[in-house]
């Protein structure tokens, strides 16, 4: 099990990463961009995802991933925190990272 505690620590584990709070909810940015948010209550966790990745991870396991109707226009899964454990949280949360992240930070991440 995860927490938004975990969340957090992963992001702001990641290069130039900063958190600002935007929609009422902690947002966790790379160069200005998001790439994962923690919903207002803690429970659950967006990160950006291809929407084919989405529909994969969606059809695996909707106990643990789900997007809203918001969410549909947008490559993006929510996270139902209580569902995941914390190696593949971190392992969905660097991937996120790293879809936003310009070249040359994510080559300073594989180093």
């Amino acid at each position: 099990m995860a927490t938004s505690a975990h969340v957090r620590t992963i992001a702001l584990g990641l290069p130039e990463t900063e958190e600002r709070t935007t929609w009422n909810q902690p947002t966790f940015r790379v160069q200005g961009k998001i790439f994962c948010w923690l919903t207002e209550d803690g429970a659950a966790a967006g990160v950006k995802v291809n929407k084919a990745e989405r529909t994969e991870l969606i059809a695996a396991d909707p106990e643990k991933f789900f997007h809203t109707e918001h969410d549909t226009r947008y490559n993006v899964v929510q996270i139902r925190l209580d569902r995941i454990d914390q190696d593949e949280l971190a392992e969905l949360v660097r991937d996120a990272w790293q879809a936003t992240a310009p070249a040359r930070l994510r080559s300073s991440l594989e180093q």
